[in-house]
């Protein structure tokens, strides 16, 4: 009976996770309707002089702008590959075990990010990208909150997989101690 209800209790946070998905991904439209209502007729915001602009720019490509010039075989591309991306990620969050977190976390924001750049993909026919970081002459790339949600769950995976290791390199290392020489 402990076993179905930790079952159940396990479903019940990874809805939970998928609800931050969906909250991450209600932000992200509504933050890029803002900015094609806002910005694309009106012209950019500055937000903190020589720091933060809001832009509003069509990415037909991927990161950077890169593919950006293949047309519609590009778009219907980018989003198969979305998609796919999008499957996996969701396959590999409900194999993750409800103990881990970090993992779920990141692959909640990765998963909102990957489907809010790919309903704008598939609904637009590119991605609208609008916050313009800069300082002095450095000019980052625009990008937008899926963006952000990509790479901050990138990052988390990535600071998984190190603390993983160190945890797994300490017992052995343990191990190694305690054998007679």
């Amino acid at each position: 009976m402990e076993k179905e209800t930790m079952t159940a209790r396990g479903i019940i946070w990874k809805i939970a996770y998928l609800g931050v998905t969906g909250g991450v991904f209600m932000i992200d439209q509504t933050t890029k309707a803002w900015a094609a209502r806002n910005l694309r007729f009106n012209g950019d915001r500055s937000v903190i002089s020589g720091f933060l602009n809001f832009a509003y720019t069509q990415n037909t490509g991927v990161a950077f702008s890169m593919l950006d010039d293949h047309g519609s075989t590009g778009r219907w591309g980018l989003s198969l590959v979305a998609m796919v991306a999008a499957v996996l990620v969701l396959y590999f969050f409900w194999r993750t075990p409800r103990t881990d977190d970090r993992i779920l976390g990141a692959l909640a924001l990765l998963l909102a990010g990957i489907v809010g750049n790919v309903t704008d993909r598939l609904r637009l026919g590119f991605v609208i990208d609008f916050i313009d970081v800069q300082f002095g002459s450095w000019h980052y790339p625009t990008f937008n909150v899926a963006d952000m949600a990509i790479v901050i769950g990138a990052i988390l995976l990535m600071l998984d997989m190190v603390f993983t290791k160190r945890k797994s390199d300490v017992p052995v290392k343990a191990q190694k101690e305690e054998l007679p020489g």
